[in-house]
């Protein structure tokens, strides 16, 4: 099975995301393996500002779940997150009715933010910047969104993407020292 590093980025206009009224303006994923963390592909990011919310969706489904259904190991941080958004995404758009919780309740995937919450003992705080090198938390996506500040967007995931993958390799290379 194969490792990917997946993730996504909302824009939201209230204070709190919504996945009835938010939409997705990223979805970035990358081939990894799963033993050491290391990088098997470039980080591919589809942007709404080039392609539509649609399409980024429709290219995702057809990739992940329409060809071989989860026949790969989703890596990242807060997946429920991702699963909701795109499940409520793929059924506005009449692109998949499932529910994608039945993947993510049934499948394997790797989600760094419970060692967050190991971490820091509590959910409060417990985001990737705790436990990584990862600069700015997502709160800057809307004010870039806003302004069309696009290459800072595409700035922030790289930088994310490092982060999150530089803390895996880590875990993964020193988890025979806890067993």
């Amino acid at each position: 099975m194969e490792g990917y590093y997946f993730d996504i980025e909302t824009y939201s206009q209230g204070e709190f995301p919504d996945v009835k009224t938010d939409k997705i303006i990223t979805i970035q994923f990358q081939k990894i393996n799963l033993k050491t963390g290391k990088t098997l592909g470039d980080l591919q990011i589809l942007r709404e500002w080039e392609d539509g919310e649609e399409e980024m969706l429709r290219l995702v489904y057809k990739f992940f779940f329409k060809r071989n259904p989860w026949q790969f190991i989703p890596i990242g941080f807060n997946l429920i997150f991702e699963w909701k958004f795109l499940s409520e995404k793929f059924k506005e758009y009449g692109i998949d009715d499932k529910n994608l919780s039945y993947y993510f309740d049934t499948f394997p995937q790797i989600d760094l933010k419970f060692l967050a919450v190991l971490k820091q003992g509590s959910f409060k705080g417990a985001s990737l910047s705790s436990i990584s090198d990862k600069k700015d938390n997502g709160n800057v996506i809307k004010d870039y969104y806003e302004n069309k500040e696009y290459s800072k967007i595409n700035a922030y995931i790289e930088n994310e993407a490092e982060s999150f993958l530089e803390m895996y390799s880590k875990i993964v290379s020193n988890i025979d020292k806890l067993f």
